[in-house]
């Protein structure tokens, strides 16, 4: 499910977490195998390259019950886990666009098409101040973090029952089996993803009060009012028959689907690396060599997966409207909105300073699918973000926010008090001018950005064109070709009767 990081929860609270530490994550991926690589004289010595994925390193050991995928499937392409039912999980992580939306920052609720063509229809606050993060194996055990920034991970202390911490914190119910069964939970809390704003239905006002469990009652209600999904859940779930409808149960189901439906293993990398030693062309061979060599660039991109689950402070620009972190006013001072726009990254979880500006390291697997990159997709050309590495910085001084793909946000609304209402009403035409300025305003403050390059903890590098284009002939070999378009996954109708989200094949958004 979503992966954009919205901060509708104000739960917060200080992790120091040491798992991350004790688990070195790198390590924990898996094995690696050594590779002599001569045949194109850029190095003689070997290359520890990952062990191919297996069914073993997926959840349910990569076959979960079919009842129980079949379940998740419907869930998400059901606009009805929506507050005001009008999107789905697939609206943002749509698996004909690599599993995401092309977007650098999406249009959450009260938007209406897919893609590029997303537009306001109902009035938005705001873009989702961070990019639907792609969800290719995101079934494999190894992860132990979820979101850009970490905050939904294992409780090794085990402060709270339900065995994770979060933003919930004790709020989050007991029964969820896996990391990304507890991640399901949160996107429908999200007043910009899915849930609406307070007022327009009950399970929004539920959560702008802080009633998360009344919001996931509420939702799991219009489920047990729909007889198709009473017996889909019956079926999944055959050992609590009898019992009711739950948003547990329904997250589970979510994680399960995604388990199987994302699982991407057969690019020509993953057949180099079970032994067909012609799969990979000699450009992108080569690039492989410069990844896992002299480029570096698999000190934070190993395992399996190509990512160390680490956190890494890399100078990516910031666009859109950030989280509402930091001490800077400016903004407000400058167009009158009442808001901080920075994202510290994982500071706001941990408050450890040396953890200013990080970000989770994504994970490679079908990455030329998955544009736009960064933690807020402010690269929409894969080459751009491969230089954005070799030169932090100097990539930070120049880059244009023109260049990222934001859509226009034609009908826009903010919230006002009237008498002891909350009440939300289109923008006044006389501030949109001051509004907009938030898509651009964090990198075109020489003081902002500063902070985030006193931050960077990545060298610069000297390479080549010619080192350029290995590179990105490399990633694109981690390309599984199954996942260009796997649209066949959205079913024709869902239960609740709402056209499924996005819209099936062969028929109009």
């Amino acid at each position: 499910m979503s992966d954009h990081d919205s901060q509708s929860i104000a739960v917060w609270g200080p992790r120091y977490a040491p798992l991350f530490c004790a688990l070195s994550i790198g390590l924990a991926a898996g094995a690696t195998m050594l590779v002599p690589m001569v045949a194109h004289g850029t190095s003689d010595r070997d290359l520890a390259l990952p062990d191919p994925l297996a069914d073993t390193d997926f959840l349910h050991d990569g076959a979960p019950d079919q009842a129980l995928v079949e379940l998740g499937r419907a869930l998400f392409f059901d606009p009805i886990l929506s507050g005001n039912r009008n999107i789905s999980c697939g609206t943002c992580h749509d698996p004909a666009r690599g599993t995401g939306d092309d977007l650098s920052l999406s249009i959450g609720e009260g938007g209406i098409g897919a893609g590029a063509d997303r537009r306001t229809e109902d009035g938005v606050t705001g873009r989702i101040p961070r990019n639907a993060q792609p969800l290719w194996n995101i079934g494999a055990r190894e992860y132990v973090a979820m979101f850009h920034d970490g905050r939904l991970e294992p409780d090794a202390d085990q402060t709270f029952p339900s065995g994770f911490w979060s933003p919930a914190r004790e709020d989050l119910p007991e029964g969820l089996d896996s990391l990304l069964a507890a991640q399901a939970m949160f996107p429908v809390l999200s007043h910009s993803e899915m849930a609406g704003q307070k007022g327009e239905n009950a399970v929004a006002t539920a959560v702008a009060e802080d009633r998360l469990q009344d919001a996931w009652d509420l939702l799991a209600a219009r489920l047990a009012e729909n007889a198709t999904y009473v017996g889909m859940f019956h079926n999944a779930f055959p050992d609590v028959s009898d019992g009711p409808v739950t948003f547990v149960n329904a997250a589970r189901a979510l994680a399960a689907f995604q388990t199987t439906a994302f699982r991407s293993d057969d690019s020509p990398f993953d057949r180099f690396l079970a032994g067909d030693t012609d799969a990979l062309e000699p450009e992108a061979q080569r690039g492989m060599e410069l990844f896992y060599g002299e480029a570096g660039c698999a000190d934070c991109h190993s395992g399996p997966l190509l990512t160390d689950h680490g956190f890494h402070a890399i100078a990516m620009p910031q666009i859109g409207p950030g989280i509402g972190h930091g001490q800077d006013t400016g903004y407000w001072r400058a167009a009158g909105f009442m808001t901080r726009l920075e994202d510290e990254g994982r500071y706001r979880v941990t408050f450890d300073p040396s953890d200013l500006f990080a970000f989770r390291t994504p994970s490679l697997r079908n990455v030329a699918l998955t544009g736009p990159w960064g933690h807020d997709g402010a690269f929409d050309v894969l080459e751009d973000v491969i230089r954005h590495h070799v030169d932090p910085l100097g990539s930070l001084e120049r880059y244009d926010v023109a260049s990222a793909a934001l859509p226009p946000l034609d009908d826009v609304i903010e919230g006002t008090g009237l008498g002891s209402a909350l009440i939300f009403r289109p923008l006044n035409p006389a501030r949109r001018e001051a509004f907009d300025l938030r898509d651009v305003w964090v990198q075109q403050s020489d003081e902002l950005r500063g902070r985030i390059a006193a931050e960077n903890d990545l060298p610069p590098q000297a390479r080549s064109d010619a080192d350029i284009a290995a590179l990105v002939a490399f990633l694109e070999s981690l390309t599984d070709p199954s996942a260009i378009d796997r649209s066949a996954l959205i079913p024709p109708h869902v239960p609740s009767g709402l056209p499924p989200q996005p819209a099936p094949v062969g028929t109009a958004e």
